[in-house]
């Protein structure tokens, strides 16, 4: 990569030199704050994502109050202001809302969009933008207009802004490319994996023998949702893991459990996903603990629940998808005797061991293609290569296919809802 060769020190510590020709100007000459409020009815609710701006899944919580909303309009830069959703921003190609917890910036004349896009979300900017914020704990920690206003950006000339965005749309088309090839992977191992589990867990429709019976899953184990527990409290110090609805959530000082189990989220969108624990938890009111009978091995009942699906049972409710500890445990499922239990489990093991670690490599690639991506919009971005001599051939542009994730904090899983016992 060819770097610029007349460079100015700035004296900025998140961007100490910039290309000679290049200006610093404050984010408050760049952007004018929009803060007219609307309500969610007038305007469709939009989603601030580590992917960008998307239009908000259907199951996500809304507000019955009035103008509860910012408006958005196609252009606008929008930017979660708390620091438990870094990353969460980007250019809106819609008109819509946003809840109020995001900042909306309207860009003032002369700047490209795609090139704020990319240079708002260079992970340095990142953190001097959140290095502006205040709070008392990570997920309070906010960074608001005020505070920003003043952070300088470098500003490329009209026609450098348009050549840095042409090249960089196609580096980043080309590892997303490469992304979405190791996402297929994993997501055709994670079927295997699955099949591999309902072929094992199965009679494969024999009759009852004295190997195999059929009974509702009440019978053969008891289920016990978990304690409610405030995500301001849950952090990456802890003593004790925590777990969720949609699986480890971070440590606590305390444990709710001591011992093996089988965990069942029952809130969320993975609702039905199913967890192996050992040891000393906390598991939330969005976990259900799964206590087996002495019909039942812990590692089997992971197992027998993985290949049931249980997602296919969640229903949808005003913020979130739920699943009814009540309705699993009136489903009928087969199983076979103790013995032959513990012979399908450590055979399982096995297996799926096999399969874990082929996924496991596959993601640390993604990984890799993720940091890649980010040091090379950092990089480009912030003047350390110059690209305005670089040819940009035809290539097919992919989007990003980072994993979905919940708007601004909002309808995460983590939200108080009445537990279910049985």
């Amino acid at each position: 990569m060819v770097k610029y060769t007349d460079v100015a020190n700035t004296g900025i510590a998140w961007l100490p030199q910039i290309p000679a020709h290049w200006q610093l100007q404050k984010i408050d000459a760049l952007f004018t704050e929009r803060k007219t409020k609307v309500s969610d009815k007038d305007y469709a609710p939009l989603s601030v994502t580590k992917k960008g701006i998307l239009p908000q899944l259907e199951h996500a919580a809304k507000s019955n109050d009035s103008d509860n909303r910012k408006l958005v309009k196609a252009g606008d830069f929008v930017i979660n202001s708390r620091s438990d959703r870094k990353g969460s921003c980007g250019v809106s190609k819609l008109d819509g809302s946003v809840s109020l917890i995001n900042l909306v910036l309207t860009p003032r004349s002369g700047l490209n969009n795609d090139y704020v896009h990319y240079l708002l979300r260079n992970y340095k900017f990142s953190e001097e933008y959140y290095r502006n914020g205040r709070g008392i704990v990570a997920d309070l920690w906010t960074t608001r207009y005020s505070e920003m206003r003043t952070i300088l950006l470098p500003i490329p000339p009209s026609e450098e802004q348009d050549q840095i965005v042409r090249f960089l749309d196609w580096k980043v088309s080309e590892i997303n490319k490469l992304i979405g090839i190791r996402k297929k992977e994993i997501q055709e191992l994670e079927e295997l994996r699955r099949l591999t589990i309902i072929n094992s867990v199965s009679n494969n429709g024999e009759i009852e023998s004295s190997d195999w019976k059929t009974a509702k899953v009440k019978r053969i184990c008891r289920m016990q949702s978990g304690t409610n527990l405030v995500s301001q409290v849950i952090d990456n110090k802890g003593k004790y893991p925590v777990y969720g609805g949609n699986g480890l959530r971070g440590y606590y000082k305390e444990y709710t459990n001591n011992g093996q189990y089988a965990l069942i989220g029952r809130q969320g969108a993975l609702a039905g996903n199913v967890h192996l624990v050992d040891g000393k938890f906390w598991a939330t009111d969005h976990a259900v603990v799964v206590y087996c009978s002495d019909y039942l091995d812990y590692k089997y009942a992971y197992y027998m629940f993985t290949g049931m699906n249980l997602n296919q049972y969640a229903f949808d409710t005003a913020a979130q998808p739920g699943l009814s500890v009540t309705k699993v445990l009136n489903l009928k499922c087969s199983f076979p005797s103790l013995k032959k239990q513990l012979e399908i489990v450590r055979r399982l093991d096995e297996l799926c061991l096999r399969y874990d670690n082929a996924i496991r490599i596959a993601k640390s690639k993604i990984q890799l293609l993720q940091e890649l991506k980010s040091v090379i919009i950092s990089d480009v971005v912030t003047g350390k290569i110059d690209v305005r001599n670089v040819t940009i051939p035809e290539y097919e542009h992919v989007d990003d296919i980072s994993d979905d994730d919940n708007e601004d904090g909002e309808g995460t899983e983590e939200t108080e809802t009445d537990g279910e016992e049985a």
